[in-house]
């Protein structure tokens, strides 16, 4: 009910602002609407998507696991307001899987903000942002999720991920010489994840981000895009390292997982994660590679009489290895390899191969495809498992 009395509210309003604003629509994927204020002193883009995801899972000696979903749905706000400096976005997510993860430190609510962020351009090439958006961690994880080269992203990002939190972000970007482009980026968030209200229960977290492009910038942002759909006429590079504290986190993985609870109250560590990554595109060929490694201070969470309570941080690292190549009919055929270790001796967890064979049709590239993978998944000591899944993203 909620929900649909804020669709409707949007939509009211549009409504009434309608008549005082120049509308203007454009070619297909590129917003449902944009609105134009008078003055131009504020513009808007409203656009929506939406992933449809069949799956299956086969396990040996288990029954077949069939899955039909709305994996994703978001409705999306971008501009600027009052100067072209000052620009924003809001996303909503509409599905299940978007609001999941309700609590008492969410309100017992549905979580439908995914980002809320101002970005003030206030000084030549620095940029602040403000609000909640995602951290700069790992270069899958900031890829969106309506431009991935596979149906969705590795086990790597699963597990090691920093995804979004509430906080601020400095920006600052240079040129070595005409081609060679460095960027750096500092944050401080709250360091427990997205829509928390009640908190902040243990310390900030701090990340920071350094990207170096040797070969200058990619076509249409590619180096956050996957799939080499603007065919680099020359070699393109980007390299990037994070470092994330999350300083006495509450989280079993950093500013995401479950909290860890004890008899006084909730146990805090401090955790650490490193991202180093790098994208290269050529003539429709694309690799990315991520290494992610995850340490605490103490994995144990413990009780007040010493005595175990269960939680434990999940340290360990991980490999992705991801490559792709783009026929002239804009057909696909993608592969990826991934491993993650987990420390056995804290986390009784055994290392996972994951294999990864895809297939991808751009019909109007991200905005309208189909895209199939068949995964095999090989689990040290357990049952090994092979995923099939068939995804159609349709962007407005």
């Amino acid at each position: 009910m909620k929900l649909k009395l804020i669709l409707f509210g949007l939509v009211f309003w549009f409504m009434a602002f309608a008549q005082a604003q120049e509308i203007k629509t454009g070619k297909f994927g590129n917003g449902i609407f944009n609105v134009v204020g008078k003055d131009s002193s504020w513009t808007m883009k409203v656009g929506l998507r939406v992933q449809l995801l069949a799956s299956s899972v086969w396990e040996d000696g288990e029954k077949n696991d069939a899955n039909f979903l709305i994996r994703r749905s978001r409705l999306k706000f971008n501009g600027f307001a009052y100067s072209p400096k000052l620009k924003y976005k809001i996303e909503l997510g509409l599905s299940n899987r978007d609001q999941s993860g309700a609590s008492q430190f969410t309100s017992n609510a549905p979580r439908y903000i995914l980002d809320a962020v101002l970005m003030w351009n206030f000084h030549e090439n620095f940029e602040l942002w403000v609000g909640q958006t995602k951290l700069p961690g790992n270069r899958e994880r900031v890829i969106s999720s309506a431009n991935m080269q596979q149906v969705n992203r590795s086990l790597l990002n699963s597990r090691f991920n920093i995804d979004r939190d509430f906080g601020f972000q400095l920006r600052h970007h240079f040129n070595i010489n005409e081609n060679f482009v460095v960027r750096e980026i500092f944050s401080m968030a709250q360091g427990e994840g997205r829509n928390v209200t009640t908190g902040n229960l243990g310390g900030h977290q701090y990340t920071g981000r350094l990207e170096l492009l040797p070969f200058g910038n990619f076509a249409g942002d590619g180096d956050y895009k996957g799939s080499d759909l603007k065919r680099e006429v020359t070699p393109k590079l980007a390299l990037g390292v994070s470092y994330d504290y999350n300083n006495n986190a509450v989280k079993t993985r950093s500013n995401q997982g479950t909290y860890m609870e004890t008899d006084t109250g909730f146990f805090e560590t401090n955790i650490t994660t490193l991202f180093m990554d790098a994208m290269f595109k050529y003539k429709g060929f694309s690799f990315m590679a991520e290494y992610a490694d995850r340490t605490a201070d103490n994995p144990f969470a413990t009780n007040s009489d010493g005595t175990l309570t269960g939680d434990i941080v999940q340290v360990g690292d991980a490999l992705n290895l991801q490559t792709g190549y783009l026929l002239k009919s804009n057909w696909e055929v993608s592969g990826r390899y991934t491993n993650v270790t987990l420390d056995k001796n804290i986390t009784n967890v055994n290392a996972e191969n994951q294999y990864t064979l895809g297939l991808s049709k751009y019909i109007v590239g991200h905005k309208l495809k189909i895209q199939t993978d068949l995964s095999y998944l090989d689990v040290a000591n357990e049952n090994n498992k092979i995923m099939y899944r068939l995804q159609c993203d349709i962007h407005f």
